[in-house]
């Protein structure tokens, strides 16, 4: 849908708004947002009135049908917490099934989900999806970067967790389309912020960037060599961040205030514990008296107790840290620099146990609230001048596809640059196979259950062929966004299916940052069942060979040859039912010699029927 700009008869538009609008650079955060703009390789971040470059990623549906987003709506939250939402990313691309689980925690009142299982909430009389609200703080954006710049803005560059699946990264884009912006680019945030230290400092070498926000958390490690930004790995959380902080302080705060706690309760609790939490970063000791409804109590919070308090979560972030550096074969040592991005780096517990694990102090020399911003508003600059910088991201999981027996076949391994365009072969598996089914997943384990469902859709009109005959090519294609296309083809008739992935919108919480630490910890089971999935898949082939044979030719046989093959093949689907790899290969190999001279008998037959009626002159 476009949207038209009317004007009153008379009036004449200005010259700006007969061309197109500028391209700004937008961190998209779950606690802030920020939007900047970049002119000639330099980059500002614009404020409102009061000088204040974040807004609260908060949006408030007041009765009065007036939408408030950031100080606006953070204000509505005294009066009317019903009407208000906050941390809505935390819920991009995930479906209601995920989220019924935190129901108690986050202030949420879940409705029917939407088609496709988009989650949505109850907000006063509203039922809203977190694709329409991540809309509004968007256009709140748009709207700031307009009335600073004087013109209309209707592209951007947008920034997203590299752990964000193709489903939270769509659901970006439609955000990003309801608000009236077109997305150039999805950029990941370590990168924008990489981008960000690259161009501003003329860094090169190997960096790491630590990015803790108020939902997320993602760790990349990249090369930054004459323009060129390339990510080497990669890992993250999607659920992970400065919100767990607030939670906890929240937890401590009501329970000392006792009795039941209501959803509205817990908004405006987690409000005094971000306060809480912030003040700490400068103070060593906190207090307040806190009115919620008709109910007053005092609270007390002090640094030690806090750190105690955030200590496990910052202990995950370093697993996976030492995990993107174990998987790139990097020393801490081998470091040029690491740079902190995200607003929960100002906790001071974060700075030192960054530089303890990587003997080094971190850099911070561009706010770490806004170089995310800064790198997406370079890059958005680069894109519309026609000069785009090298960005050379990877892809966080494996991409593949479901074969017989629910294994997977990987073909866009995990950390492969994108772009990228991968293309592999397969065959049918039974004769007369006239459709195939066709299963894209991502992770990192061997079997189809234990990875991410992407998508699923059917190739059909393959000619009617024996086993192993078809050729169907099946390609896989990532964009600069991180979004994928799946299509297959059956080389013969050329005929073609294709999907681009728009999952469902159901991703467990813990689903995107286990995957890769359950691949590690079960890669030795995951390969004993694979081995043995794949010899099931092979006797199961030859059973179903030697059975189709038999149909059509079994007059061959003697009836003690009969009996021979016919016991051996029981044989073979005893091994089946059972789960030793090596049993299932002898009885398969027996199989093969038991069969032997009925293949035999077979071609013959097959020669003769081939022959008849020809004379000999004719087969010079």
């Amino acid at each position: 849908m476009q949207l038209l700009q009317i004007h009153e008869p008379g009036e004449t538009p200005l010259p700006h708004e007969q061309e197109r609008g500028l391209a700004v650079g937008i961190d998209l955060g779950t606690t802030n947002s920020v939007v900047a703009i970049a002119r000639q390789g330099k980059a500002e971040v614009l404020r409102d009135a009061a000088g204040n470059a974040l807004v609260p990623s908060i949006v408030a549906y007041g009765e009065d049908g007036v939408v408030r987003v950031g100080d606006a709506a953070l204000r509505e939250l005294e009066y009317q917490p019903e009407t208000v939402v906050s941390s809505i990313k935390r819920l991009m691309g995930r479906g209601t099934g995920d989220v019924k689980t935190l129901g108690g925690t986050l202030p949420y009142e879940l409705g029917p989900p939407a088609e496709g299982g988009m989650v949505r909430l109850k907000i006063g009389k509203r039922l809203l999806s977190p694709v329409e609200i991540s809309a509004d703080v968007l256009r709140t954006l748009k709207d700031r970067a307009e009335i600073a710049l004087g013109q209309s803005v209707d592209r951007a560059v947008i920034t997203v967790p590299a752990y964000f699946d193709d489903a939270a990264r769509t659901a970006t884009r439609d955000a990003a389309r309801i608000a009236g912006l077109e997305t150039l680019r999805l950029v990941n945030e370590p990168t924008a912020a990489a981008l960000a230290y690259g161009l501003d400092s003329g860094s090169e070498g190997l960096y790491a960037i630590y990015d803790l926000g108020g939902g997320t958390f993602d760790f990349s490690l990249l090369r930054l060599e004459k323009g060129v930004f390339q990510v080497l790995a990669t890992g993250g959380d999607t659920a992970l961040g400065g919100d767990d902080f607030d939670h906890a302080i929240a937890e401590m705060f009501l329970r000392e205030r006792g009795g039941r706690v209501s959803a509205d309760e817990v908004k405006q609790m987690l409000l005094v514990a971000r306060g809480a939490k912030e003040a700490l970063t400068e103070e060593t000791d906190w207090k307040a008296a806190v009115a919620i409804g008709e109910v007053r109590s005092s609270h007390a919070l002090d640094r030690a107790t806090l750190e105690t308090i955030i200590a496990p979560w910052l202990e995950r972030t370093l697993g996976i840290c030492r995990q993107v550096l174990e998987d790139a074969g990097v020393e801490p040592t081998g470091l040029q620099g690491v740079v902190l991005v995200g607003g929960s780096t100002r906790t001071p517990l974060v700075r030192r146990k960054v530089a303890a694990l990587f003997g080094r102090e971190p850099l911070s020399d561009i706010n770490p609230d806004e170089v995310v911003a800064v790198g997406a508003a370079l890059q958005a600059e680069a894109l519309t001048a026609g000069s785009d910088t090298l960005l050379l991201d990877v892809t966080p999981l494996s991409l593949g596809l479901e074969t017989m027996g629910g294994l997977v076949e990987k073909i866009v391994e995990r950390n492969t640059p994108i772009p990228v365009a991968k293309a592999q072969e397969f065959t049918t598996y039974q004769d007369g196979q006239t459709a195939m089914a066709i299963h894209v997943v991502q992770g990192e384990r061997e079997m189809v259950d234990q990875n991410r469902s992407l998508a699923r859709f059917e190739l059909r009109g393959i000619p009617p062929m024996v086993a192993g005959a078809a050729r169907i090519r099946v390609s896989f294609a990532v964009d600069a966004d991180g979004l994928l296309t799946v299509s297959a083809q059956e080389k013969t008739t050329g005929i073609e299916a294709r999907v681009e992935t728009k999952p469902s919108y159901g991703l467990s919480e813990d689903e995107m940052a286990g995957m890769l630490r359950a691949s590690i910890e079960n890669a030795q089971e995951d390969m004993t069942r694979r081995l043995l999935t794949e010899a099931r898949v092979e006797a199961r082939r030859a059973v179903n060979a030697v059975t189709s044979a038999l149909a059509v030719d079994g007059d061959l046989l003697d009836a003690a040859e009969r009996v021979a093959i016919d016991t051996a093949v029981e044989g073979v689907e005893r091994a089946i039912s059972g789960s030793d790899r090596d049993a299932i290969s002898a009885a398969v190999e027996g199989l093969e010699q038991g069969t032997r001279s009925f293949a035999e008998k077979r071609m013959d037959r097959g020669i003769r029927a081939a022959l008849a009626g020809r004379h000999v002159d004719q087969l010079r």
